[in-house]
């Protein structure tokens, strides 16, 4: 790059803070990728993102960073990194990594439910329960965050007064659903509790 142009006012006011903000935003990006990543239990995305993570570092921003000497690049530095960690979690919610844990509560029979989630092929597990107030049932379900909606709207049409939560799985025992029918041993349980039996 010409000596002439990197010490011009447009290359330290405009140039480099943008150049800077903007590996800033990929890298952070990526690292909050990698996180996520690695507490959903997603494996083998952890490694593939981390050396792009760091490759970006060495070729871009480190050598940017050499060449810091203004106000600007500072804010540019700071901002680049508030932008990447909102950029990096729209995109993880996009990819729906991991798999989550859905717990539906109800007072009224949750027959219906249960017959959907059969028929979309999602495995779960019911059982009764007592309640403050009285009987209730307990439905569960292990899926992959990218049915996280579908599963949701089967909840709202079809229990509209249940309480649910949803929590993160960093892993289950065997399977997860949907899986085809011809394939489980089990539709009721989308995974071992119990060790095999030998």
């Amino acid at each position: 790059m010409d000596q002439a142009f990197t010490q011009s006012s447009l290359f330290i006011w405009v140039v480099l803070p943008l150049l800077i903000f903007l590996a800033r935003i990929v890298d952070v990006s990526l690292q909050t990728i990698r996180i996520v990543s690695i507490a959903r239990g997603v494996r083998w995305l952890a490694p593939l993102v981390g050396f792009f993570e760091v490759l970006i570092w060495i070729m871009a921003i480190s050598q940017i960073m050499k060449r810091v000497s203004h106000p600007m690049s500072y804010v540019a530095y700071a901002a680049g990194f508030a932008a990447g960690t909102a950029i990096g979690q729209r995109i993880e919610r996009r990819l729906s990594l991991g798999m989550v844990l859905v717990r539906i509560i109800t007072r009224s029979s949750s027959m219906e439910l249960r017959r959907r989630l059969r028929q979309q092929e999602f495995g779960f597990t019911h059982v009764p329960a007592q309640g403050a107030e009285g009987p209730v049932e307990l439905v569960f379900t292990v899926i992959r965050r990218q049915h996280l909606q579908q599963v949701q709207q089967l909840v709202r049409s079809t229990l509209p007064d249940a309480f649910y939560s949803v929590e993160e799985v960093a892993g289950a025992g065997e399977k997860v659903y949907p899986a085809p029918l011809s394939s489980r041993r089990d539709p009721v349980f989308p995974f071992r509790l119990f060790s095999k039996r030998k």
